[in-house]
């Protein structure tokens, strides 16, 4: 790896095709919005994290993984009462000096990294992993009926959209905006009965008919896709997005969390989820057994997302990925939202906080469907950091076949890919099944 890189985040790398000349992770800077009357103050947005305290004090009080139920609750409460503590710090002096936690500006990856160090600190690594195994063990048992669903559209566009709905409806479990948090505990927020009665186009942000052109045109050659929850939002969302995707010829990479935040998924959970799905549906068995479809950690450990601070085995596997998607109201809305990318890029989310959606000026439960084409290399400043990038080259199979006369965007390990159904083989047919 080279030196220069090193020095630049010891373990973590840029994204090689982010735009870092214009990159910001951080869509709204909550210092700059101070000043708006008509947006959440700095109140509100220390409130808006001070109102999911009790959820994840309740979770933390019931952690298996605790020595007992006593302790559990006292370590709980312990959680409780520091993390309420900075947040009163932080309303009084946006840059405070925390003890053990020095000083910065206010941002939100201050304050999600501070509740994730508060969690930790008292033992709770993983307080949402009951709650996650559940869900995941739920949504196994709805994806039959919801691949049926989708096989069941043999226009192509119109299975995508399908399957993006399936997306926006998955996101709903979310156990880390208080809304969902209580739709999830009162037992509502349903996956079918959520993608049918999603907000009225047109959305938020409202990109879904240029997808749906780019779809009927050459498909991409590798998506990497940013996942988010566990549950339905991995399950019936981002995984079958990524088989409408393989579907259409497309190499998948997940990219998932190294460390444990929130009710999102990590990536050696994924891994094992995956294979799980793939026991229910050939296709996804297929793609698994060949690595058509694969698994990579990003390296974060929050429910948020810094393109420039990855893994070194996520950056190798983005290295000739042609299409990013990010999901999620943390990874697509309230950080990198206007990110640019040297290739086409998938922003899909849906807003859960009001503090959001006064930002974004739309409807609670609205939906973010960004689009945007890739917009060129992305320029001599990451051929300046990465100076002799052959490392990354080691990563990658070079493999290339051809198939009924075709170049293949699959590699050799998926032999004639007659096993896709319905396909006959890899689909490069440009516009609608007709």
């Amino acid at each position: 790896m080279p030196t220069k890189l090193k020095n630049l985040y010891p373990g973590k790398l840029p994204l090689p095709q982010l735009n870092l000349t214009s990159y910001d992770p951080q869509t709204i800077h909550y210092h700059q919005i101070q000043e708006d009357r008509d947006l959440p103050n700095l109140d509100a947005w220390v409130e808006l994290f001070r109102k999911t305290i009790p959820t994840y004090q309740k979770l933390a009080a019931a952690d298996p993984s605790a020595k007992d139920k006593k302790s559990a609750e006292q370590a709980a409460q312990r959680f409780a009462d520091h993390y309420n503590d900075l947040m009163l710090q932080l309303a009084k002096d946006p840059l405070a000096n925390l003890p053990g936690f020095g000083s910065e500006p206010l941002s939100i990856f201050r304050i999600v990294a501070l509740r994730e160090a508060c969690l930790k600190g008292q033992g709770f690594w993983d307080p949402f992993k009951p709650v996650k195994d559940e869900e995941n063990k739920k949504a196994l048992q709805l994806l039959p009926g919801i691949l049926k669903d989708l096989d069941d559209v043999q226009d192509r566009c119109k299975r995508l959209e399908l399957a993006l709905r399936g997306v926006f409806a998955g996101n709903v479990f979310d156990l880390g905006a208080q809304g969902t948090a209580d739709m999830f505990e009162n037992g509502e927020g349903g996956f079918e009965k959520t993608r049918v009665n999603l907000v009225e186009r047109p959305w938020a942000i409202d990109n879904l008919d240029d997808i749906l052109q780019r779809w009927k045109e050459k498909p991409h050659h590798k998506a990497m896709l940013f996942v988010d929850n566990a549950g339905t939002d991995v399950v019936l969302g981002m995984i079958l997005l990524a088989r409408e995707l393989i579907k259409n010829g497309t190499f998948v990479v997940l990219a998932a969390n190294e460390v444990p935040a929130l009710n999102d998924i990590t990536a050696p959970e994924l891994k094992v989820l995956l294979r799980d799905c793939g026991k229910l549906d050939k296709l996804l068995g297929r793609a698994v057994e060949e690595e058509v479809i694969t698994v990579v950690s990003s390296g974060s450990a929050l429910p948020i997302i810094d393109l420039t601070k990855l893994s070194p085995e996520c950056v190798a596997a983005a290295e000739d990925v042609d299409l990013v998607v990010l999901e999620g109201m943390g990874r697509a809305i309230e950080t990198n939202l206007y990110a640019s990318f040297s290739c086409d890029s998938l922003k899909l989310a849906m807003v859960k906080h009001p503090e959001v959606a006064q930002v974004l000026k739309c409807r609670m439960y609205d939906c973010v469907c960004k689009f945007d084409r890739g917009k060129g290399q992305p320029g001599t400043q990451w051929g300046d950091i990465l100076g002799d990038a052959s490392w990354i080259n080691q990563h990658r199979r070079q493999k290339q076949q051809t198939y009924n006369g075709k170049a293949s965007p699959w590699t050799s390990v998926v032999g004639s890919a007659n096993w896709i159904p319905g396909n006959g083989g890899i689909s490069l047919c440009v516009g609608d099944d007709d």
